[in-house]
């Protein structure tokens, strides 16, 4: 399996990350158990999190999607052979949130209780947050990585401007560097990315791990008029992709997944891990068919032609 350095952190990952917002939501403990099996039995090892996943269901707290990945890896085993990304900032209760040292200090503790393991990989600032001045938070994140609970940083949902200032305050006071980006991205949403974030993400060298690669779904081709947005819990979020543009990248995905002898979803994500600046994009699934599907496109690899009709159909 192909290993790409996530950013100059040390790390080194497969080109897909495991998006763990479905465990505990959308797939039990047994079935997260068989998918986590099944994608580092592949060669996979990037399995991304956050405290609060999934504190927005009903009756949940946050926290469960981290419990059931400890559970599987006290039962699996190899913590070394997988690198874990968790998150920190989102609000977990009324008030409970944002980057202060305090919040980031006791989340950390919390989450490594839940993951049950001495370190996180990779701990990111899930939000940012402008009421904080930056030099506590990434002070925070020093005193973490010097008492080895964490191994680098990462933003997430950052703006250009404000991941530009976190990475200038780290130079100026010798703090730790975010060493990555998770940005939405994906076929349908590319203009935010590719306009602003990317060469500031090529030129200072961050390792991007891009979510919503499939657009909530859309892009797997499984909503193609009203009546099917009922097909899912998240169908209804899809209702924004079904215009001229959304049917015109739709048609271009059929006809390449046909020339491939695949699906629309595994040429969404070939088309993520051909862009040179993504390190891997982050993708879920619900049962074992989806994760097939989303592992062969790691392995695949588009022609010109194909890239050149997925951009035209997508611009």
């Amino acid at each position: 399996m192909e290993k790409r350095k996530l950013g100059n952190s040390g790390l080194e990952v497969a080109p897909l990350a495991f998006g763990g917002n479905v465990f505990g939501w959308t797939v039990d403990e047994s079935i997260s158990f068989d998918l986590l099996d099944t994608f580092t039995d592949a060669g996979f090892n990037l399995i991304d999190t956050a405290d609060t996943y999934s504190s927005w269901v009903p009756g949940h707290e946050g926290g469960e999607s981290e419990t059931i990945i400890g559970k599987w890896l006290q039962k699996h085993g190899g913590r070394d052979k997988v690198i874990i990304a968790s998150k920190v900032g989102g609000e977990m209760a009324p008030g409970v949130k944002g980057l202060s040292k305090a919040h980031i200090l006791k989340s950390c503790d919390e989450s490594l209780q839940r993951l049950q393991t001495d370190y996180i990989d990779l701990y990111q600032s899930h939000y940012d947050d402008p009421s904080i001045p930056m030099e506590e938070t990434l002070a925070a994140y020093d005193e973490l990585i010097r008492a080895g609970k964490i191994r680098a940083i990462g933003a997430s949902n950052f703006s250009p401007e404000r991941l530009q200032e976190a990475l200038q305050v780290s130079r100026d006071n010798n703090l730790p560097r975010y060493i990555s980006l998770q940005p939405e991205y994906n076929l349908y949403n590319r203009k935010d990315y590719e306009e602003a974030l990317e060469p500031i993400c090529q030129q200072e060298n961050l390792g991007v791990i891009s979510y919503f690669a499939l657009a909530s779904g859309f892009l797997t081709g499984k909503y193609r008029s009203e009546a099917d947005l009922a097909k899912s819990k998240r169908g209804g979020g899809n209702k924004k992709y079904l215009n001229y543009r959304g049917f015109r990248i739709l048609a271009a995905l059929d006809e390449v997944a046909a020339r491939y002898n695949t699906d629309p979803a595994s040429i969404s994500i070939a088309w993520l891990i051909a862009r040179p600046s993504i390190t891997a994009p982050i993708a879920s699934a619900t049962n074992l068919t989806q994760l097939h599907s989303l592992l062969k496109a790691a392995t695949m690899r588009l022609d010109e032609a194909a890239l050149k009709e997925l951009n035209q159909a997508s611009a």
